[in-house]
């Protein structure tokens, strides 16, 4: 893995985790969020602050190791490829903290969950075609994200009347 590729997906991924946490942040304490109605199988609140990191850190790892792996002498276009799944991924998981906290919009929260989710698959499916057996170590990303989306959607179901 080559140092400058494992540095710009350390940090965009560092990036994402910071604009996510800022959305984040205190508004998972705040009334509004404690108000909410939400499913006997949500996590408890010290979940989060162990899963994601452990998850940021295989995405940046999985992804810096695929990005090199998809270099081809004379054909940059898988590489390119598999950049642009990641920025788009990134863009979702960043996004929705600021979609369901900041702006407390359910039903879109639920619906980027869901895209997450696809990214998140299809990210994982890229980085393994790049990278083989190796890059299924990021599989549980996906799936946090198919629960999240199931846990989105269930608060959302729960409070659509609010």
């Amino acid at each position: 893995m080559r140092i400058k590729t494992i540095g710009a997906a350390a940090a965009a991924v560092t990036t994402t985790a910071l604009v996510g946490g800022a959305a984040t942040g205190s508004n998972s304490q705040s009334l509004w969020y404690r108000r909410l109605r939400k499913p006997p199988y949500q996590p408890p609140s010290s979940v989060f602050p162990i899963v994601w990191p452990l998850l940021y850190t295989d995405i940046a790892l999985v992804s810096a190791r695929a990005l090199d792996d998809s270099r081809t002498a004379g054909d940059d276009s898988p590489r390119k490829a598999l950049a642009a799944a990641l920025s788009i991924n990134l863009l979702l998981n960043a996004s929705w903290s600021w979609i369901f906290f900041s702006r407390r919009r359910l039903g879109l929260a639920a619906v980027t969950a869901a895209a997450l989710t696809a990214s998140s698959a299809d990210l994982t499916r890229r980085a393994t075609a790049a990278s083989g057996r190796s890059a299924l170590s990021l599989t549980p990303y996906p799936a946090w994200c198919a629960f999240a989306t199931a846990l989105s959607t269930h608060i959302w179901w729960l409070n659509r009347r609010r």
